[in-house]
């Protein structure tokens, strides 16, 4: 089978195939399942995540089957039954999914997305829900902390030759500008996704020239509208400057330009921006931006914006990319609950050693307040599925760990957070356009406090439970204690 036609219902673990098997034989493939979709720690130590990757969710359910290529395949490896084999013929997702929208901001252990579907349903597109969703809200967090350390200034992503193949720097550059980024280097992430795509130079332009400022003066000549000249191949100060200064000089002056730029790529920014910002400020060029590359993050932008630095565009690259500093979003993906032959939802928990991997149970809604009088968010919180928050009356809410740790929340607005993508396998949700979701993103990040989004020790936001959620939990824990799980 060539690369480029691999069929995504095959990207799935082997496991999900011989539960799926399992479940066929058992006569258990019709059972109605609930899972959710839920990260359980912040990347980076921040105070929360991005959510992003949904639209890439429903194109692969929409496309979901299994080709003869692919069943012939399963066939040979001897494992499965023919009466499974042939319901992958005709195989196709005809459940429920429910979904914060991309942009979101998202708190560990709440549902990102949440799959109500057939067992063999559910169970089979496990994989690709997590690594669209991991992928994607990994790097728009990522991008989120870049832009918001740059302080309004121009981030572009930068690191398309850096990322783990071409759909970790394509659906990458997708998800960093959700996140906040300003575009990219990535050409076809403008052409798919309408991510706006720039550059200019490199140093080999500079190098391929007898002079640096025969590569400036031609550079300026045929883009005299997007002049920005990489002034780091041999000396920035001594020669680059100025012969951009000289070039700016001759060719855009005449044409009355005034905007235009220079980039470094080494040597020490602080130092290097601020000279250079005097020397353009001295020849008249005072709308000249500054831009920086070469391996920058959100902390080394903190610092260079500290001690002052002259930049007015920063280009990301390998650390935004990859997410160098923490490069594993860590979603999982847990069985909540089932129903019986009677439609009666069950609730399912996963049991641990490890506190922190314990799920919380049952068909979950996702509810964020806000603060009538600020706007801001208040807390998240968690009911059972058939309860309605009042948001007319004050409501008291506590820690679900330590249960004395309490709050009233008053003069505040209840918003469920999940909206319906599809419903008995017909997708019901209107994809937003790119600009919107980044818009989004940004109006919803902006509800949260500064405390929150702190990089270092952020304010720890409230995720709670209902109090007949609450029981419902402790109650299948105290039961798993007795033996009875």
């Amino acid at each position: 089978m060539s690369e480029n036609k691999v069929n995504l219902a095959m990207l799935c673990d082997f496991y999900e195939l011989t539960m799926s098997n399992g479940y066929f034989n058992a006569d258990m493939k019709d059972r109605i399942c609930y899972f959710d979709l839920f990260y359980r720690r912040v990347p980076d130590g921040g105070g929360f995540a991005i959510a992003a990757g949904l639209e890439q969710v429903v194109q692969y359910n929409q496309g979901l089957h299994f080709s003869e290529e692919d069943i012939a395949y399963l066939r040979g490896r001897k494992l499965f039954s023919e009466e499974f084999l042939e319901y992958l013929k005709t195989f196709r997702f005809t459940g429920d999914i429910y979904a914060v929208p991309e942009g979101t901001p998202v708190f560990p252990k709440e549902p990102i997305l949440t799959v109500r579907a057939p067992a063999i349903e559910a169970q089979l597109i496990e994989t690709y829900l997590l690594l669209a969703i991991n992928h994607q809200s990994l790097i728009a967090t990522k991008a989120n902390r870049v832009v918001r350390a740059a302080q309004g200034r121009t981030v572009l992503e930068f690191g398309s030759r850096r990322a783990q193949g071409e759909q970790g720097a394509v659906l990458g550059a997708r998800a960093a500008y959700i996140g906040g980024c300003h575009g990219t280097a990535c050409t076809v992430s403008d052409q798919l996704y309408g991510v706006p795509a720039a550059g200019t130079m490199a140093h080999s332009w500079v190098q391929m020239f007898d002079t640096e400022f025969d590569a400036f003066r031609t550079y300026c000549e045929q883009y005299p509208n997007n002049a920005t000249l990489l002034v780091d191949t041999y000396n920035t100060l001594k020669s680059g400057v100025p012969n951009a200064i000289r070039a700016f000089n001759e060719v855009l002056k005449p044409l009355g330009i005034t905007k235009c730029g220079i980039r470094l790529d080494s040597g020490d920014m602080t130092y290097l921006t601020k000279k250079a910002r005097k020397m353009l400020d001295d020849a008249g060029w005072t709308e000249c931006k500054i831009s920086v590359s070469n391996s920058l993050d959100e902390y080394l932008i903190q610092d260079l914006l500290r001690q002052g630095a002259q930049i007015d565009m920063f280009g990301v690259g390998e650390r935004l990319i990859t997410a160098r500093s923490e490069p594993v979003f860590g979603g999982v993906y847990k069985l909540v609950a089932v129903e019986d032959g009677e439609g009666r939802v069950l609730p399912k928990i996963k049991v641990s050693e490890n506190v922190g991997k314990i799920t919380t149970p049952h068909y979950k809604k996702l509810y964020r307040f806000y603060g009538n009088d600020t706007g801001k968010a208040i807390a998240d919180y968690l009911t059972v599925y058939d309860e309605v928050v009042d948001d007319s009356k004050n409501l008291l809410i506590f820690d679900p760990d330590a249960t004395w740790k309490q709050k009233e929340v008053y003069d505040f607005t209840a918003k469920e957070l999940q909206v319906p993508v599809f419903l008995k396998g017909e997708l019901v949700y209107k994809l937003p356009a790119l600009e919107e979701i980044r818009a989004y993103c940004a109006q919803q990040v902006d509800t949260l406090w500064d405390e929150v989004k702190r990089f270092d020790n952020p304010h720890s936001y409230y995720v709670d439970l209902s109090q007949k959620l609450w029981d419902i939990k402790y109650g299948l824990l105290k039961d798993s204690a007795g033996g009875s799980q």
